[in-house]
Order: structure tokens, then sequence, then C-alpha cells
């Protein structure tokens, strides 16, 4: 069961372009039929329980994935969306590598979009919101949205530079609870899904 003043992140249904892998920013594309399963799958894990707080990205995605998941209401937030991939929107990372075979977006951004340390400067401030709401004691803090932008938050959470996002792979259509212990954050769980 999970504990109460938790944040709950939630990675949208699959798309077409997180499928292929192409960097899926600011284009809104709407999940595949599977994504649409996967977001329904989650619904178990919210019945019934008392929230603080529940935001979405702004994008149809992740807005549809909440909807699914039985998270009516929840509020779009701007700073959930996914990374700005600038100039590598829509492409993969094997074709960037073919022009650019040392570049890593944990290390170097996107050109013409956010740079890690941007991403990290929005992380901070949904973290904030998520410390005002989780602070008045009414249940967990809900966060649905993308997978970079989700991991960046867990490294932040977690006293980690935005950089260190990178350690922590996210599933599409998931739950990961992040807590306490001893007064100290912690990875809970981790790409759940129901049954997992």
């Amino acid at each position: 069961m999970i504990a109460m003043g938790d944040l709950l992140l939630v990675r949208h249904g699959e798309t077409e372009w997180s499928l292929s892998g192409q960097h899926t920013g600011r284009t809104d594309k709407p999940l595949t039929r599977h994504g649409e399963e996967q977001a329904k799958t989650l619904a178990p894990f919210f019945a019934g329980r008392p929230f603080a707080l529940v935001l979405t990205s702004p994008l149809d995605r992740a807005v549809r994935t909440a909807d699914l998941a039985g998270l009516v209401g929840a509020t779009p937030y701007a700073d959930l969306h996914e990374w700005d991939y600038g100039a590598y929107e829509g492409i993969t990372t094997r074709e960037i590598h073919r022009a650019r075979p040392a570049w890593d977006l944990w290390t170097d951004g996107a050109p013409e979009g956010e740079s890690p340390e941007q991403v990290g400067e929005r992380a901070d401030r949904v973290l904030s919101r998520v410390d005002q709401a989780l602070a008045g004691n009414e249940g967990d803090v809900v966060l649905v949205a993308h997978g970079h932008f989700l991991r960046v938050v867990t490294a932040r959470r977690l006293g980690l530079p935005p950089v260190e996002g990178r350690l922590f792979q996210l599933a599409t259509g998931t739950v990961s609870r992040l807590s306490t212990e001893h007064g100290r954050p912690v990875v809970a769980a981790w790409n759940a899904r129901p049954g997992s």
C-alpha cells in the first residue's frame, strides 16, 4: 500500500514516437491504442485514494493518460511539459549520432532547446509546488508527465543534479513512487504496473 504523503510519477502511455524512439518534446502526439490500454491499467493504483494535488503536463498524451487512469480533474501545469528538444525534435538518438557521435542529451542538452540545467530549474519549481501540497498532509501528489522530465524530477527530489536523471530509465504507462525513509527522500517503487 502506498503511504500518505508520497510523490507518484506517472509517465504517459505509449505514443507512435515513444515507440520509435523519436524525441517528443513539444509535438503533441496522441496515445496509441496500446498507450490507451496502458493508461487504463493504471486505474487500480489510484482508486479510492486521497490526493492533495494531481497535475498533468498540458500535452494531450499526459492529459489523456490521467483521464484514462481515473485521475479525473487533474490540473494541467505548464512546467510539466517534456524537455524541449529544439532542433532534435522528432529525431532519434541514432540519427543524431550520425552527425554528432558523442552527443548526450544529459550533458549537452538540445540545440535550440533546453539544457539539463534549464530542465532542472523547471523540475525545482514543480517540486516546490509538490512540497506545498504535501505539507497539508491531505494525501499523495501525482504528476502525469513525460519520461525525460520525470527523470530530472526524480534526480532533483533525491538531491542530485539534473544530469543524474540519466540513472532512472522510465517506461511508458508506469507509476513510480518517491517517498521518505528516516527523513530522507527515497525511491520506493519504480516502473510499476498493476500486478508487478
